[in-house]
């Protein structure tokens, strides 16, 4: 089967001349003319939800309950107004775990077969597969008109981010990204200050995810397998494959973990961790869609032809640009992301462990006109320097449990952290980061309107897969 990721939808053009990073900084300026030609990150406000009694419990479907999914599975049994009435996942094995937790629900190995004979019961399911396999199911869901909960990054193409969010907010149904930690005191507490202009008008935003080990099984992939094995009478390999092109299977490099690894199946490690965190920085700037986008990526990986085809690097470093607003100083802002062997710059990390604590391995920082603020994931946002801000209060802010919001949006109550309209625009911005991640070191000009890139025509052909034969949806 063709690895191509090649749509008939995009046109073919011969390539742009790569630029540099210096020119691409000095470029961003001049993008910003284009900005009015963009339009708003945000997707049409969603239309009222269709909603549950109050009264009643939800019935509700799990796809996925191994790994996530059985985190998933659990928060959401703990909610007393859900009912799980059905459970899927291509493993056997995982899904008679799931079953001691969900006796009563019905067992299913194909998502399709489930959505068929549980649709006229069914209120909302949630998805915790594969990035490759989430467009499909959610979307099919949101068409029978289900509520959907799932885990990010929401797609594993920007073409099919762009058309979920549009049916989503078309069909005025609940959706929930499971970016967890924005439900949290801290998150929502960066938001606030970033929306108040507490460290005055943003000038450049460092975001970076520097998990210790957090490569090292994309170090330990090699090459793909020229002939596979067997697959083990428990998992269904044709299900799990789904859209992707046929690969043989091959143990302890897919399933269960490694397969964010390889470009059939995942977004790479800024594409996976990506959507935490930007959340509070996407959502405390109100940021619109890049104007632009640029990639280092580690040597290695770049220099190799089979790598480059087959698996993410193991270390990025990518340049957005984003249009200026009212919290932003000047026309345009500049956010930088670095993962794995790259790290945000010494001078920035020197901002925090000056008196030797600690730089957070995953965590934003933002530069203001006025101070500085770090997010570090799961734990309290730090205004800096701290003297001369010990004084500013956080705000009062109530508990929230991100699975129990999606239920009590579901039942009527408001409208989730991060539904779709939100964090599908958001979603589009980083995965147009993996697309650079493709195209190294060369400044891609982002037409968001059109859903282009306008720089290098050709590049478009990673902005949407080509399903596998009797995959379309």
């Amino acid at each position: 089967m063709s690895t191509s990721h090649r749509s008939p939808v995009f046109a073919s053009a011969p390539p742009a001349t790569g630029v540099t990073r210096r020119r691409f900084l000095r470029q961003t300026a001049l993008a910003a003319l284009a900005a009015p030609l963009v339009t708003s990150c945000r997707a049409p406000a969603p239309k009222p939800f269709r909603v549950i009694s109050p009264n009643a419990k939800l019935a509700h479907a799990c796809i996925g309950v191994g790994g996530m999914g059985w985190g998933d599975l659990q928060n959401f049994l703990k909610h007393p107004q859900l009912e799980v009435i059905a459970i899927c996942d291509v493993d056997a094995n995982i899904l008679a775990k799931a079953a001691t937790l969900a006796p009563k629900a019905r067992r299913y190995a194909d998502w399709r077969e489930l959505l068929a004979k549980e649709g006229d019961k069914l209120d909302s399911i949630n998805l915790a597969v594969p990035d490759h396999s989430h467009y499909p199911i959610a979307f099919t869901a949101l068409r029978g008109g289900k509520h959907v909960y799932c885990q990010k990054p929401m797609c594993h193409d920007v073409a099919e981010v762009r058309a979920l969010t549009e049916l989503a907010t078309s069909k005025g149904l609940v959706t929930q990204l499971g970016t967890q930690m924005a439900s949290n005191i801290h998150e929502r507490t960066a938001v606030q200050w970033l929306r108040q202009g507490v460290i005055g008008k943003i000038k450049h935003a460092y975001l970076c995810s520097n998990r210790p080990g957090a490569v090292q099984d994309y170090r330990l992939l090699g090459p793909r397998p020229a002939v596979g094995e067997t697959p083990p009478a428990h998992l269904n390999w044709d299900l799990w494959l789904g859209t992707a092109p046929v690969r043989p299977y091959a143990p302890n490099i897919y399933h269960q973990t490694k397969w964010r690894a390889w470009q059939d199946f995942g977004t790479g490690w800024s594409g996976d961790i990506g959507c935490h965190i930007f959340d509070a920085v996407w959502k405390g700037l109100g940021l619109s869609p890049a104007l632009n986008v640029y990639a280092e990526v580690q040597p290695s990986w770049r220099r190799s032809v089979e790598r480059r085809a087959d698996t993410w690097p193991q270390g990025d470093h990518i340049t957005w640009s984003f249009p200026g607003n009212k919290l932003i100083e000047g026309e345009t802002l500049t956010l930088e992301w670095f993962d794995g062997e790259y790290y945000p710059p010494e001078e920035i990390r020197k901002l925090y462990s000056a008196d030797l604590k600690e730089y957070p391995a995953e965590s934003s920082m933002l530069i203001g006109t006025e101070g500085a603020l770090l997010i570090p994931l799961g734990y309290p946002p730090q205004l800096l320097p701290e003297e001369k801000f010990k004084d500013v209060p956080r705000p009062s802010l109530p508990p929230r449990d991100h699975y129990h919001h999606f239920v009590d949006a579901c039942l009527g109550g408001e409208m989730t952290e991060s539904h779709f309209g939100q964090t599908g625009p958001m979603t589009e911005a980083i995965l147009l980061g993996t697309v650079a991640i493709r195209q190294p070191d060369q400044l891609l000009k982002w037409d968001h309107r059109r859903m282009r890139i306008t720089s290098d025509r050709t590049v478009n052909r990673f902005l949407q897969r080509t399903y596998r034969k009797g995959w379309e949806v």
